[in-house]
């Protein structure tokens, strides 16, 4: 069991808030209402695969960064609770689950997965060659609610892309704030984000901005797809806690940067969700 326990903090597996949201979403905003209970299993099967692939090669390729940085000194492969052949292993074992969860959706699902798998199998590599890395983050999430959509529409189409489009900006806007807090890290190890390129303030700047872009795309998206008002209760509730998520911190003062502040953002996902469903239903 506690060997169990370390794998999954270390695919951080709650963080799946992030993501499968999204991916439902995408799901009944395709059907137009509730979509088959066997399609949304094996999405939720597809996504928990892929993101914990996705998780474990993250810190498997970033753990000689973690053992240095003072905030990673708990985490499972620092310590020592997960080997590298375990995350190795772990990874090749998620795709598996990822793969035959999606053979099982529409055949195209099948055919554009290597295309929806690219970018978090990039994402690891990003951080040491560009700033853009959090984009990549942002289209590697993406694929999450693009996955839920064509798994029950079986095309891409406007809607779809305008729903990527957001949740891809939110979460690398977010992935902008969160990595600000690193840029001194960062900056000595000659790793690259936003905040090493332009500094931490103009930094938040920016990611304050893309949120703001981020929450009209929602809006953009109910007006695409006729939503009713419910959607839009979704959409304010998104961006008031954006809101109040940039009003705590400061580009010197990142002491409310804590876990709690991270999961928060999950009222986003859960939220948009919600709103969607009831709107829908």
């Amino acid at each position: 069991m506690r060997k169990a326990r370390a794998h999954i903090e270390n695919i951080a597996l709650h963080h799946t808030i992030f993501d499968l949201p999204f991916a439902y979403m995408g799901a009944f905003l395709a059907a137009g209402g509730m979509p088959p209970f066997a399609t949304l299993a094996w999405i939720t099967l597809a996504i928990t695969g892929a993101r914990s692939a996705a998780l474990a090669l993250d810190n498997l390729v970033d753990l000689k960064y973690d053992r240095q940085h003072p905030r990673f000194t708990r985490r499972p492969m620092v310590t020592g609770a997960v080997k590298k052949w375990e995350a190795a292993l772990l990874i090749v074992v998620s795709l598996l689950v990822c793969v035959a969860a999606v053979a099982m959706l529409p055949p195209v699902c099948l055919r554009l997965l290597p295309l929806a798998a690219l970018p978090f199998l990039i994402y690891p590599f990003m951080k040491r060659v560009t700033f853009a890395c959090h984009g990549v983050l942002g289209l590697a999430i993406a694929m999450a609610p693009a996955g839920g959509w064509v798994a029950v529409r079986g095309a891409i189409d406007a809607p779809m892309i305008m729903l990527c489009l957001a949740v891809g900006i939110w979460i690398g806007a977010f992935d902008v704030v969160y990595g600000a807090q690193d840029v001194t890290f960062d900056r000595a190890h000659g790793l690259h984000s936003m905040a090493v390129t332009v500094g931490a303030a103009n930094a938040l700047k920016i990611a304050r901005f893309f949120h703001a872009v981020c929450i009209a795309c929602f809006c953009l998206l109910g007006l695409m797809l006729h939503v009713a008002l419910p959607y839009y209760v979704g959409v304010a509730i998104a961006a008031a806690t954006l809101i109040y998520q940039h009003g705590i911190i400061a580009p010197y003062d990142f002491t409310a940067l804590t876990q709690w502040y991270f999961m928060r953002n999950g009222i986003v996902s859960v939220a948009m969700l919600a709103c969607t469903v009831i709107a829908l239903l």
